[in-house]
C-alpha cells in the first residue's frame, strides 16, 4: 500500500496571481524518505501544510494509505490524520522533561502503555539516557531526536519534515541528518522531507520531486535527477553546472571546450549541461581548447575554478592537487557527455522510473569519487 498519495493539488491565495501549488502529483511509496526540494516560494511548504490538513486545497486530493483524508467534500482534521510533524521550530515543553515530552503525545493510549512507549522510541534515537533531563540540557541535535521521538511515538503511518536541520550549525547538521536517517530507515516508517537545501535533499531522500513555481518539475532519485535534469532550472538548482547553448548535429555539440558528446542524439539549437566536475584543466597543449583562469576558490579538499574560454565563462571543480594560479593560461577537456536540457512547461513533469543509459562516447574516464 502507497502511504502517501496526491494527485493534482492546487492552492490559490489570491485569484489574480498563479495558484501556488498548480497541480502538484507525487507519491510517498513505504519505507521511502521523499523530498520537495525548490527556492523559497515554491509552493513546497504549502503542500506540505495541505497534507497536515492546516490548509485546505481548491483543487485535488490526498491519500492516506487507502483513506481519502483531503478532497472534494472531505477534509479529515489534523489531529485525526495518522501523520508525524517535525517541524524547525520544535515546539518542545521547556518545563517537561524528554520522557514526558514524549508521553504528552501519547494521550490516546492507555496511561500504562505511555511510558514503556516513549522509552522505546527514545532508545531509537539513542537518547534512553537522557530521559529525565529538560530541553534545555540538550544540544540542538539531541532537541532535533527528540522532536522525531515525539512524532514516532505514535506509530504514524507517514512523518512530515519541514526543514528539520536548517537552525543547527552546518557540522552538527550533516550529523543530525545522518541519526535521523538511520533512525527512519530502521524503524521502517516513511518521510515526506520539506526543504530548500539541495545537499540535503541529495543525501538524506530517496527520491526528489523538484519544484518550481507551483509546479514539481521532475522526480527521481538523487543521482536520476543529478545526472539527467530535464531542464535548465533543475540542471542548475540541484548543484552547480555550466549550461551553454550550442547547435546539435547528431550525437555531438559544438562547446567553447571543444567538440562535446550528448547524452543522446539530437539536432538544432540545445542548450546542455556540463557539470564542473566533468571538466579538467591541465597544461595546455597546442592540439587542445585552452582558457584562462578568472578565480579559484580553495576548500581544503578540493578546488573550484572559473576559468574564461572562447567568450564564457566556465566552472570547472577539481580535485586538491590540480593547482593554477589566477591568471594562468590552461587546457579544457572533458570527461563524460553533455546533458541536453529543454525548458519544461507547466505540466511537462518528467518521472525517472529507471536509472540513465551511459553512454560510450570515447570521453575521458572520470577521476574515481
Amino acid at each position: 500500500m502507497i502511504p502517501l498519495r496526491v494527485e493534482n493539488l492546487i492552492r490559490r491565495f489570491d485569484d489574480q496571481d498563479p495558484p501556488a501549488v498548480d497541480h502538484v502529483t507525487f507519491d510517498v511509496r513505504p519505507r521511502e524518505v521523499f523530498a520537495l526540494v525548490g527556492p523559497s516560494g515554491c509552493g513546497k511548504t504549502t503542500t506540505l501544510r495541505i497534507i497536515a490538513g492546516f490548509e485546505r486545497p481548491d483543487g485535488g486530493t490526498v491519500h492516506l494509505g487507502d483513506q481519502l483524508i483531503e478532497g472534494p467534500g472531505e477534509h479529515l482534521p489534523p489531529e485525526k490524520r495518522r501523520i508525524g510533524l517535525v517541524f524547525q521550530e520544535l515546539a518542545l515543553f521547556p518545563h517537561l522533561d524528554v520522557l514526558h515530552n514524549i508521553c504528552f503525545g501519547l494521550k490516546k493510549l492507555p496511561r500504562r502503555q505511555r511510558r514503556p512507549r516513549a522509552l522505546e522510541v527514545l532508545e531509537m534515537v539513542d537518547l534512553a539516557d537522557f530521559a529525565s533531563r529538560h530541553v534545555h540540557e540538550l544540544s540542538g541535535g539531541q532537541q532535533q531526536r527528540v522532536a522525531l521521538a515525539r512524532s514516532l511515538a505514535p506509530s504514524p503511518q507517514i512523518i512530515l519534515l519541514d526543514e528539520p536541520f536548517a537552525n543547527l550549525d552546518p557540522a552538527l547538521r550533516e550529523e543530525t541528518r545522518h541519526k535521523v536517517r538511520r533512525v527512519l530507515k530502521e524503524n521502517g516508517t516513511s518521510a515526506l522531507l520539506v526543504t530548500h537545501d539541495q545537499e540535503e535533499a541529495l543525501s538524506f531522500a530517496d527520491r526528489i520531486g523538484v519544484m518550481r513555481r507551483g509546479h514539481v518539475c521532475q522526480i527521481g532519485t538523487p543521482q536520476q535527477i543529478y545526472n539527467r535534469p530535464s531542464c535548465p532550472f533543475v540542471a542548475g538548482f540541484l548543484g552547480r553546472t555550466n549550461l551553454i547553448q550550442t547547435t546539435a548535429t547528431g550525437e555531438h555539440a559544438g562547446t567553447p571546450f571543444g567538440q562535446i558528446c550528448l547524452d543522446h542524439p539530437t539536432t538544432g539549437p540545445v542548450t546542455v549541461s556540463v557539470r564542473p566536475e566533468h571538466l579538467r584543466l591541465e597544461p595546455p597543449r597546442a592540439d587542445q581548447p585552452r582558457g584562462r583562469v578568472i578565480s579559484r576558490e580553495f576548500k581544503g579538499h578540493d578546488l573550484t575554478y572559473r576559468v574564461h574560454c572562447e567568450g564564457q565563462d566556465l566552472i570547472v571543480q577539481t580535485d586538491y592537487g590540480c593547482r593554477f594560479e589566477v591568471g594562468e593560461e590552461v587546457g579544457i577537456s572533458h570527461c563524460a557527455p553533455a546533458v541536453v536540457v529543454e525548458p519544461a512547461g507547466p505540466q511537462q513533469l518528467v518521472e525517472l522510473r529507471t536509472a540513465p543509459a551511459v553512454r560510450d562516447c570515447g570521453c575521458v574516464d572520470p577521476p574515481d569519487a
